[in-house]
């Protein structure tokens, strides 16, 4: 596994692993705490080295199974967890970016990892009750103190980031990043490449959607997805316009459409590190593997031709919300 530089002093693997559905939004009748521990190990094992969480994924039950499956790994490996969101009764996830709240969340995210310091600390979502001054200067405090190495940001705009940028150094910008969402490409990714900034993308497989082999009836009724435009059955029909394009370009490679997918977001910058995540080994290997799939010219202009995605994301119905439902909180 090579790596690549999110800023001139901090390298990870250039394929990491996305740790959300593991815990949170994809059904929990899959769930299976103990194949997602030979999962991390595998990753490991396979030169992955950096590990994406979030106090909200569970909530708190992600951030406990990465520390446990990695506690023998101090050293080898980078953790990036998050911060910022507060998982209410009503399954909604509401923003909190005071001060005082960010401190306590940060200790118990080292309690729950078992580490000594979080390698990269991310704000979730940027709380607009709360001047960005005071969210992000107290994560800075963080890291003068010791308790958090970097941080990064989720989902803020190019106006926060200049914001933020200028109170203290973010090391990696994160967003939702496919090829059926490229919205990125506008205007972040730009901005994250001029300011020597990594960008780490998360769901390069579109939420598996991308991968070929998944349809709505799979999805279990307690699954995140199935309250999101995109998912409804009528727009993933419509959508397989953009499968069947990432097929034909695989079958070229003896590939599969979900290597593609990754391999095309290692395309989009030398700071670009796609986070695909996965339960099962056999999709962690194959997910791995895309590193090594080199896409022709003729492959990318094959994939810039594709149809536009049908339906919504969830990420584009909640950017303004104060509120979050389980589906927005990637």
């Amino acid at each position: 596994m090579r790596h690549t530089k999110l800023t001139d002093t901090f390298s990870v693997s250039e394929i990491g692993l996305g740790c959300s559905s593991m815990s949170h939004g994809y059904g929990p009748k899959e769930r299976d705490d103990e194949e997602s521990v030979r999962v991390i190990h595998r990753a490991v094992e396979l030169g992955i080295d950096i590990f994406d969480t979030a106090d909200a994924y569970g909530p708190f039950s992600n951030e406990r199974l990465l520390g446990r499956a990695l506690a023998a790994h101090s050293g080898e490996v980078r953790i990036a967890t998050k911060c910022g969101l507060v998982a209410r009764p009503d399954g909604k996830f509401g923003r909190d970016g005071r001060p005082e709240y960010l401190r306590s969340a940060c200790e118990g995210s080292l309690r729950r990892l078992g580490v000594e310091a979080i390698d990269l600390y991310q704000l979730h979502r940027v709380d607009p009750a709360v001047p960005l001054a005071e969210s992000w200067g107290a994560l800075g405090e963080l890291v003068t103190e010791g308790k958090v190495r970097r941080l990064g940001i989720s989902h803020a705009t190019c106006e926060e980031l200049e914001q933020i940028h200028a109170i203290f150094p973010i090391t990696a910008v994160q967003y939702e990043f496919s090829v059926w969402a490229t919205h990125s490409l506008d205007d972040i990714l730009p901005w994250s490449q001029k300011h020597g900034v990594g960008f780490l993308a998360f769901a390069p497989i579109g939420r598996g959607y991308l991968s070929g082999r998944l349809d709505h009836e799979q999805l279990q009724a307690e699954d995140s997805r199935q309250r999101d435009p995109r998912f409804a059955s009528e727009a993933m029909r419509t959508n397989q316009a953009i499968v069947r394009g990432l097929h034909r370009i695989a079958a070229r490679h003896d590939a599969t459409p979900a290597q593609v997918a990754i391999a095309w977001t290692l395309t989009q910058g030398d700071n670009v590190v796609p986070i695909p995540g996965t339960r099962h080994v056999r999709w962690l290997e194959e997910n791995a593997a895309a590193a090594d799939l080199q896409l022709t010219e003729e492959d990318l202009k094959e994939i810039d031709a594709l149809p536009a995605a049908t339906g919504e994301m969830s990420w584009d119905r909640t950017r303004f919300a104060t509120e979050l439902p389980e589906e927005a909180v990637g």
